[in-house]
């Protein structure tokens, strides 16, 4: 069977709406977001994100008798999405199986992200320094490869609100990386939660690929109601701004007293809205980090 890969470059506020398009129609729910890099003239495996160029959003189609009509409800729905962002005319490659199958993973390669953290492809080589928190990571179909803005302010806040013995929500935990992360900063247990299958199962087999910390994280499929009514040290939930406004109390309720939250998913224009829906909740909003016009917010529940 052949193989057809549908790609777009987009403004970066444009990449969730492509993704949630790309994700209903393409194989598997699979996407692949690329981002501009600048290579580091010194270290091969080094380089930094170009925040001034566009982003390539890519899927994949079976090469089969509905490829042509599934590839024009894209076109169309891409053509309403593009009167408000830009987005690039579609571009279409196909391609025999055996090189499908490894097609998508050029758009990953190893990532720096805040102080510590390196996001390793399985397939890439690496060299860690001294310091490094190094996760083994296989994105297949579920989003969170810390190349989305949205991950990478998660893990430099993880970064500094993560400490020793402490109990991690990871809501809407996607590939894990989250998790995994938590985990590896000190987290002593963590629960990565998911509503769709397909991340449940990309989770897993990525906690998989970090032995060292796999038996301090749980990966279950549902939603908040999941957690039982327990309780965190910490909660993240890298989802969407309209979901995070609806869980707010209910975020609020899973955290231990003086435990913090992390959100993001948020973008620029919706961060007021979310943050309000949090203090409304009885939170205390901590802090705002960007990045573009993505917006991460930490809070903290007082302590009783």
């Amino acid at each position: 069977m052949k193989w057809i890969e549908l790609s777009v470059e987009a403004d970066r506020e444009a990449a969730e709406a492509i993704s949630e398009l790309f994700a209903k129609y393409g194989y598997n729910g699979g996407v692949a977001i690329e981002e501009p890099i600048i290579p580091d003239e010194d270290e091969e495996d080094k380089y930094e994100v170009d925040l001034s160029r566009p982003v390539t959003v890519s899927t994949w189609l079976p090469d089969d008798e509905l490829a042509a009509e599934t590839r024009e409800r894209i076109v169309q729905n891409l053509w309403h999405l593009g009167q408000m962002r830009y987005i690039s005319p579609l571009r279409v490659t196909v391609s025999d199986e055996e090189d499908w199958a490894n097609a998508w993973k050029e758009h990953y390669h190893v990532l720096r992200v805040g102080r510590h953290v390196v996001i390793r492809p399985s397939w890439r080589e690496y060299s860690p320094e001294p310091g490094d928190v190094s996760i083994e990571l296989d994105p297949g179909m579920a989003f969170g490869t810390g190349l989305h803005p949205t991950t990478r302010l998660c893990l430099a806040a993880l970064e500094d609100y993560v400490a020793p013995a402490m109990s991690v929500l990871d809501l809407g935990s996607g590939s894990g990386i989250l998790a995994i992360a938590a985990a590896k900063l000190g987290a002593a247990t963590v629960l990565a939660i998911d509503n769709d299958p397909v991340a449940v199962k990309s989770a897993a087999e990525n906690v998989a690929l970090n032995p060292e910390v796999g038996g301090r994280i749980g990966v279950v499929e549902g939603t908040l109601e999941a957690t039982g009514g327990a309780q965190f040290n910490l909660v993240v939930a890298n989802i969407i701004a309209k979901v995070i406004i609806e869980l707010a109390s209910g975020l609020a309720g899973a955290l231990l007293p003086g435990a913090t939250l992390i959100v993001s998913g948020i973008i620029e224009e919706k961060a007021d809205s979310v943050a309000l829906a949090l203090a409304a909740a009885g939170l205390h909003n901590l802090e705002r980090r960007q990045e573009g016009d993505w917006v991460a917010l930490v809070a903290r529940r007082a302590r009783d």
